[in-house]
């Protein structure tokens, strides 16, 4: 059971997640970059796209959270806060890019980071195996789903590339933890539900 000083820690990494600035440790990875000349039509195009990556980042975090709160394996709790750190500089990332092409970040935030945290929590508390099998299936879910972007970003959108690029390396590397650490491969109903629901939030928040 979480006491009230956890509980209290864990409702203001909410908030800040939500309506704080994220920052990043490491240099964005577009720094050194310049902006390509794009249409407008394109510019609205690869801000939906990273837009969908900064609610993806949102659920990651939740996720993170909500599986750092309920496993049992101290080791499995600090891999999984590290991994929680990398998610945040995404998050800056991909928020600060999404405004860098005149978009907004997606009303539905709250929504998603929601779900994420019970879905995390219950996949903690289902035991480490799973927990962690959660884990894997849901990064290499996301590398795939990047690796889709790469492919309809603009081509000249380099900046765009280089952060989805680094998202991508990071991602797997989550994925591969969660193996090494035990993950257990879900039963195979699991990773097609988790592929229906991630097609409907990402239609809805490439528009929204």
């Amino acid at each position: 059971m979480l006491n009230l000083d956890r509980f209290i820690v864990e409702f203001d990494k909410g908030l800040r997640t939500l309506f704080s600035q994220a920052h990043s440790v490491r240099p964005y990875p577009d720094a050194d970059l310049p902006d390509a000349p794009m249409t407008e039509a394109e510019k609205k195009h690869a801000a939906g796209l990273m837009r969908v990556n900064h609610s993806g980042e949102i659920c990651a975090q939740a996720l993170y959270q909500g599986q750092a709160l309920t496993a049992r394996d101290p080791i499995v709790q600090q891999r999984l806060q590290h991994a929680a750190q990398e998610e945040t500089e995404h998050l800056a990332w991909t928020s600060h890019r999404v405004h860098e092409l005149g978009g907004s970040l997606s009303v539905f935030n709250p929504i998603w980071y929601t779900a994420s945290l019970g879905l995390g929590a219950f996949a903690g508390i289902l035991g480490d195996k799973w927990n962690l099998g959660f884990l894997a299936e849901t990064e290499q879910q996301v590398g795939g789903h990047l690796q889709s972007h790469l492919a309809k970003l603009p081509p000249q959108d380099e900046k765009s590339r280089a952060i989805v690029s680094q998202m991508y390396t990071d991602e797997i590397g989550h994925a591969d933890m969660a193996v090494e650490l035990g993950g257990a491969p879900l039963p195979n109903p699991v990773p097609a539900a988790m592929k229906l629901s991630g097609k409907v939030m990402t239609s809805m928040v490439y528009r929204i």
